[in-house]
């Protein structure tokens, strides 16, 4: 629903597209207000460990009739499945096309549908650019990596509580965070905000690239090497890849010390300076093949949209044509994962509800 974050330009600093903008709004209407305004209706949230907030029900029904209910007892006018297919500004009032081949007329627009197209309708995107609006062109954020690696060979589901990983050539894409093996490469909070933060960079590099990961981000890369050679001193008769003595998950440990070739039969005594240099910089900086998003287009953010100087923040109402208002996914707005892009929703469709004024709304 949102984050447990409400000092705003704190807040702000989540949105690798944005937050300059949503500084000033948050202050109107943050994740405080938010869960305010769904107590009084009734739905009470809760606030997890990581600081991502939750109806206490658990369940997106409950958000879903809450906004449903209040809707109805303020009069909207809900019509589902009633795609449109063109918005007109004339001289004193909207006209809105229905595919069903109706006309609706308003003196004010509020366009928070998003970019994408479905129902014979327009996208969101498509609508604001023939209102005379700019697009920044859409690309995805927080998607997972498509990776192809014997080290990860077998190892889905196998999770590191921290992580870091970076972009190869590219110093600000740098994040730390739990990472997750998944069936096709990598996922977890590090990765989506790294591919939040790099959205735009990465669709450059056709999603081909250099990946770096230290699975003790904590320790120096002689404090690793150190930990090992302890190992050949305390743990002597036993087998390297049975006793890890880095706090990593132990298949994740076999298969690292396996890249680094050491023999099954090997034991902590016997193994060699180089075996034991070349452990250690798997562990501190293992290096893979990004060939790609991962499958099925999981990702689930956009990062492109209605370009940010030409909406007055004051009111999201548009500069470049009276009248709209634009709010939510439409905008060239993105946060990382943990309930911030929610919260860009809430916040930008309050102050494009609330200080648009009277008059018919559609």
């Amino acid at each position: 629903m949102t984050h447990a974050c409400f000092e705003p330009r704190e807040l702000s600093g989540n949105y690798p597209r944005g937050g300059r903008e949503l500084r000033g709004p948050l202050h109107s209407f943050g994740p405080r207000e938010t869960a305010e305004w769904f107590a009084t209706r009734g739905v009470t949230l809760k606030t997890e460990a990581d600081g991502r907030m939750f109806p206490v029900t658990d369940s997106s029904r409950t958000i879903v009739d809450c906004l449903r209910e209040s809707a109805r007892q303020v009069g909207v006018d809900l019509r589902l499945g009633a795609a449109v297919t063109g918005l007109d500004r004339g001289r004193d009032e909207f006209k809105v096309a229905m595919a069903d081949g109706s006309t609706l007329t308003a003196d004010s627009v509020l366009l928070a549908t998003g970019g994408q197209t479905s129902g014979g309708g327009s996208g969101g995107f498509d609508l604001a650019a023939d209102l005379g609006h700019t697009i920044v062109p859409p690309v995805p954020s927080l998607f997972t990596f498509r990776i192809s690696d014997t080290v990860l060979t077998d190892l889905a589901g196998v999770a590191v509580s921290r992580a870091r990983v970076r972009v190869a050539g590219r110093k600000k894409l740098d994040e730390t965070g739990p990472l997750l093996v998944t069936h096709w490469g990598l996922s977890g909070p590090a990765v989506l905000r790294l591919s939040a933060w790099g959205a735009r960079q990465l669709a450059d590099l056709g999603y081909q690239f250099e990946l770096l990961v230290n699975w003790c981000p904590d320790l120096a890369q002689e404090q690793i090497d150190e930990a090992l050679l302890a190992a050949t001193r305390t743990s002597g008769k036993q087998l390297v890849l049975g006793h890890g003595p880095l706090d990593l998950p132990k298949r994740l440990w076999q298969s690292l010390a396996t890249a680094a070739g050491v023999a099954p039969e090997t034991r902590w005594a016997d193994l060699g300076r180089s075996e034991r240099r070349a452990l250690t910089r798997r562990v501190g900086e293992s290096r893979f093949a990004v060939t790609g998003q991962a499958t099925n287009k999981e990702e689930f953010v956009t990062c492109g949209g209605v370009r940010l100087k030409d909406v007055d923040f004051r009111t999201m109402g548009s500069r470049v044509c009276p009248g709209l208002f634009l709010a939510g996914e439409v905008l060239d707005i993105d946060g990382i994962t943990g309930g911030f892009n929610f919260q860009a929703c809430w916040t930008t469709g309050w102050l494009a509800g609330t200080r648009q004024g009277a008059g018919r709304i559609v």
